[in-house]
């Protein structure tokens, strides 16, 4: 690694490295991220990402921490408003440091600098494992794995290819989570609600984001239902699940409509459950 490889990278607009990201929730999927925009006044870069589908399933997994505002002086990443520093410039072997990152507070050790890259494992005190490799010429992330505690990777990240410049869509949802439920087998309906109050500061949400992840026991009883109700009656999400049937990771908006939102569940059969995770994002999209 050159002493100019080790130095923090200075990046410009439209600069953009294809990842393709795997997860548990989603399987294989490719997006770029791109610097949509350089905020000189908080000294922030704005990465957004290529595939607005991409951009809904951070605002309600958080699967995708690099994806917001870092910081030029360091390339922080933000945690819960405070700037996290994942990375250690300029890179020498041996340097310790730590964070926290994905809900888990990581004590990182620089282990090596080769072929122009620098590499990074980290453990947290939940027993989770990041091993990490920073590319000095690129200037971004060649590789990134998050295993948990059970060993089980919950995240993988490699680089495809990197550019200095992009022509299109960019979109960066900016969310928080309004709840975070798994409704389990019972023979009643449950009843539960969660309130849309608007972002702390911002105002609105421009939208929510729900997540669905369901499965229904395979014998004849077995089924599952799932209505929300905003506050003035309306119903923007109804489903309905017989024997057998799974829905996998399944994302979509709705309108956001400030206020008590409440859901009916129903959950018949052993083993069936019904996973409901809602966030409110602001949107933001670039065109470059």
């Amino acid at each position: 690694m050159t002493e100019e490889q080790k130095k923090l990278p200075e990046w410009s607009v439209g600069q953009n490295w294809l990842y393709t990201f795997i997860t548990p929730q989603f399987g294989e999927d490719s997006a770029r991220l791109v610097v949509a925009e350089i905020d000189n006044g908080s000294e922030e870069y704005i990465l957004g990402i290529s595939s607005e589908r991409e951009a809904q399933r951070h605002a309600v997994i958080n699967h995708n921490p690099f994806l917001g505002r870092m910081t030029i002086d360091a390339l922080a990443v933000y945690e819960n408003g405070e700037p996290q520093q994942v990375f250690s410039f300029p890179w020498n072997v041996g340097d310790s440091w730590s964070f926290t990152l994905l809900g888990q507070e990581w004590e990182a050790t620089t282990i090596s600098l080769d072929n122009g890259n620098a590499r990074v494992e980290a453990e947290s005190s939940e027993g989770h494992e990041l091993s990490y490799t920073f590319s000095g010429s690129k200037g971004f992330l060649e590789r990134l794995v998050w295993r948990d505690g059970d060993g089980t990777i919950q995240l993988r990240m490699d680089l495809n290819v990197a550019r200095p410049s992009y022509n299109g869509d960019v979109f960066f949802y900016r969310a928080r989570d309004l709840i975070d439920r798994m409704y389990e087998e019972n023979d009643q309906e449950i009843y539960d609600s969660f309130l849309d109050s608007g972002h702390p500061s911002e105002g609105d949400w421009d939208t929510l984001v729900w997540y669905l992840d369901v499965e229904i026991a395979s014998n004849g009883a077995a089924s599952g239902s799932l209505t929300m109700k905003d506050h003035a009656g309306a119903s923007p999400l109804t489903r309905a699940w017989g024997s057998g049937a799974t829905e996998k990771g399944a994302i979509g908006t709705i309108p956001s409509n400030s206020g008590d939102y409440s859901l009916t569940v129903t959950v018949r059969g052993p083993s069936s459950f019904i996973h409901l995770k809602v966030a409110g994002a602001l949107v933001f999209e670039w065109t470059l």
